[in-house]
């Protein structure tokens, strides 16, 4: 592990309250709770946010459909479906 660097945060009492009892369960301290839980928070949004930035780059260099042709297109599969199931024998 790499050089650590202190932060600080102002949190509501019930939250300290709930990590205090976390922290007394799993035998860590507070501020390896919080590392950990920074950690993952860090590591969900910057899968969250590459997932974005490869949707934006498809948009760019793959063909799209547009709202109104997907909204035809479910409603001609709708019209097939229903009329599939009326001439279907009973």
């Amino acid at each position: 592990m790499g050089k650590q660097s202190m932060i600080s945060a102002r949190v509501e009492p019930d939250l300290l309250t709930a990590l205090d009892r976390i922290a007394v369960a799993h035998r860590r301290s507070r501020a390896w709770l919080v590392t950990e839980a920074v950690r993952q928070f860090t590591q969900q949004e910057a899968q969250l946010l590459q997932l974005i930035e490869e949707g934006e780059r498809s948009l760019c260099d793959e063909p799209t459909i547009s709202h109104d042709e997907t909204n035809r297109w479910i409603a001609e599969k709708r019209l097939a479906i229903a009329a599939k199931r009326q001439s279907a024998p009973t």
